[in-house]
């Protein structure tokens, strides 16, 4: 999660996330380049004592602020599609998850490996256990296998949501009528907090996302109990 006077992203809990993050870097390099050459042209403008007012156009100069913004925004497009590309892949899921969006709650549904669901409502602050976190916790979280492929199929029962994980590198939007999907890949166990990224109405802010990475033999056990609750 987050934390008080974070400049950066948070710690990435996948290996798209860490793509996301090199790819913010990468960006970021390209930026301070830019604005430092601009800065150095401002001030050698301003400063020099250089005059000729009867220069109208340069080849050259126009040559050079033609081709190097091109080859700049090579740099950073081929990088950002191959991204979207390995954002968009799902292969062969080990386990697929169906999260529906309510106001203002989410809901889960588990039906590969067993049948079951439940609604994930957020902790009221005054019932939160101690060193549990204001308005991020919920009553049940998703639960899944580390270093398994998971599909999540979004969708919305009433208005729009927004099932976001940023440490997962997740944001998919949730549509009433039409279901969405993304996966992801938890790389090592934790608890990873998020929470609807689409203005959804009155308590769009307390409806919580919490996704539990826990080993597999973890998970089955979980599982097992789950359904047993369901029955």
């Amino acid at each position: 999660m987050a934390h008080p006077a974070q400049l950066g992203f948070q710690d990435a809990a996948s290996p798209v996330m860490e793509e996301l993050l090199h790819f913010h870097d990468h960006a970021l390099m390209i930026v301070f380049l830019i604005s430092a050459l601009v800065l150095y042209i401002i001030v050698a403008m301003v400063t020099t004592k250089l005059t000729n007012k009867f220069i109208l156009d340069s080849q050259e100069i126009e040559i050079i602020w033609t081709v190097l913004p091109a080859i700049i925004l090579i740099l950073i497009a081929l990088p950002s599609l191959r991204i979207l590309y390995l954002m968009d892949e799902i292969n062969d899921p080990h386990l697929t998850i169906k999260a529906v969006g309510h106001q203002w709650y989410w809901s889960y549904e588990y039906t590969d490996y067993a049948d079951f669901g439940f609604d994930s409502y957020m902790v009221p602050t005054q019932q939160l256990p101690s060193g549990q976190f204001r308005l991020l916790e919920a009553d049940y979280r998703m639960v899944v296998p580390v270093a398994s492929p998971i599909r999540v199929l979004v969708t919305a029962e009433d208005v729009l949501h927004s099932w976001a994980v940023p440490s997962l590198g997740i944001k998919m939007d949730a549509v009433p009528g039409r279901l969405n999907q993304t996966a992801f890949i938890a790389s090592r166990p934790g608890v990873f907090y998020g929470q609807c990224s689409e203005i959804c109405g009155a308590n769009h802010s307390f409806m919580p996302i919490v996704v539990e990475a826990v080993p597999l033999s973890h998970f089955e056990v979980w599982t097992t109990l789950m359904e047993a609750e369901e029955l």
